[in-house]
């Protein structure tokens, strides 16, 4: 029977490899086409490889928590003539594939890449002792160093230097990662990393953060009174996209000269996954009422936790809303992602009291801190004020969202 390779797909833009997670087939196990054989884990999603056509598996050439590059042979089915004719597989190709993974294929499909087993991922950042002062100069033999372990100048900020103003010598780095061999250490995950790298580079700008203290009786009696109810998160995701919509040089980019309108409302929210953030988007958000978001963001929450968001529905926003309430906390200062200027926070209710005028006495009422963190080169303070002070003047009023 004609032997056909199972791969690894194209999972995304700028996705170049990932991490083999679970296994679902064995040996000799017949499968369908497009049944998924194994997931496969990026820095962003948990994703399912499917085999190509049905066929019986023959041989698997993966290992799991092992990382392997896009179109690298994954493992091999023996399939019908007809189906290796359809894909274009049908010339004659080794009985046994190689054993380094990278099997030759038939002429026809000489061109596929090639498997390269045991890819290691990138480090992505080293322990800071508490004692540390921190470099602040890199030698040219440090920089390469630093290079061939695939680490950034962020990683060297604990490491104590001894020598002139502070500098960490190549003895200072290579005396710290032989001290790391003694500590207590554990693997971290794509997601770890990729959130790692996400806000090294965002605090590469002038950050900064306003706050306004909100009354959200009005946004809880209404979410009490409605179904399907919305969360409170999804009631600033909501008043931010309207305040954006009617004016979006907020939500900018600083290039060159020129600050660059976003296209589209597009707003994110952030949704905590295991060991790392998600930000599921919402597209045109200005222009969809709240009640018709409900369903699609819960829809979103419970994807992005399982770490399965569609293509669709992750990049390309223009700001992000987080509940950072949720953990109980009144405030905060959430950055922005990089390729964001902005970010909503949204604190944890609290009863206080307010006076209220007309009664002439102090009343009871349910408040949330709203925070802003900006990226200062495009917005300043007062921008950021009048954005926050329009969105808790349409948190006022939860039925025009």
């Amino acid at each position: 029977m004609p032997i056909i390779p199972i791969t690894m797909p194209q999972l995304g833009e700028s996705i170049a490899e990932a991490t083999v997670v679970s296994i679902a087939v064995k040996v000799g196990d017949k499968v369908e086409a497009d049944q998924d054989v194994m997931e496969v884990e990026t820095n962003k999603a948990v994703m399912a490889v499917a085999s190509p056509c049905s066929g019986v598996v023959k041989e698997l050439l993966v290992e799991l928590q092992q990382s392997y590059t896009v179109g690298a042979v994954l493992g091999y089915l023996d399939v019908t003539v007809e189906d290796a004719k359809r894909l274009g597989l049908d010339e004659p190709v080794p009985s046994s594939p190689m054993e380094n993974g990278a099997a030759e294929l038939s002429q026809s499909a000489a061109s596929a890449p090639v498997a390269r087993k045991g890819v290691q991922p990138t480090v992505g950042g080293l322990p800071v002792p508490a004692n540390a002062t921190g470099a602040s100069y890199m030698s040219p033999r440090m920089k390469a160093r630093m290079h061939e372990l695939g680490l950034h100048a962020a990683d060297l900020s604990g490491v104590a230097g001894s020598g002139a103003a502070g500098r960490v010598t190549i003895e200072d780095f290579e005396k710290f990662l032989a001290s790391l061999e003694k500590l207590k250490t554990t693997p971290a995950s794509s997601m770890r990393i990729a959130v790692a790298d996400s806000m090294r580079r965002s605090w590469t700008r002038p950050l900064a953060t306003v706050a306004l203290p909100v009354n959200i009786d009005p946004l809880l009696a209404h979410r009490k009174a409605s179904s399907p109810k919305a969360g409170p998160a999804l009631y600033a995701l909501r008043a931010l996209a309207i305040a954006l919509g009617e004016n979006s040089a907020p939500a900018g980019r600083l290039v060159g000269g020129h600050i660059v309108h976003p296209p589209a409302i597009d707003v994110g929210f952030a949704v905590e996954a295991e060991d790392g953030v998600l930000v599921p988007v919402l597209r045109n958000v200005d222009k969809v009422k709240l009640a018709d978001l409900t369903t699609r963001y819960d829809e979103l929450v419970a994807l992005a936790r399982q770490r399965k968001l569609p293509p669709t529905a992750t990049g390309g926003s223009i700001a992000t809303v987080t509940n950072f309430g949720t953990f109980g906390l009144t405030w905060a200062t959430p950055i922005p992602l990089p390729e964001q200027t902005l970010v909503l926070g949204m604190g944890a209710g609290k009863i206080v009291p307010s006076w209220d005028a007309k009664a002439k006495q102090f009343v009871p009422v349910t408040e949330a801190n709203l925070t802003v963190s900006f990226d200062h080169r495009v917005v300043d303070g007062g921008g950021a004020g009048r954005l926050l002070a329009r969105v808790a003047a349409l948190l006022a009023k939860p039925e025009e969202l």
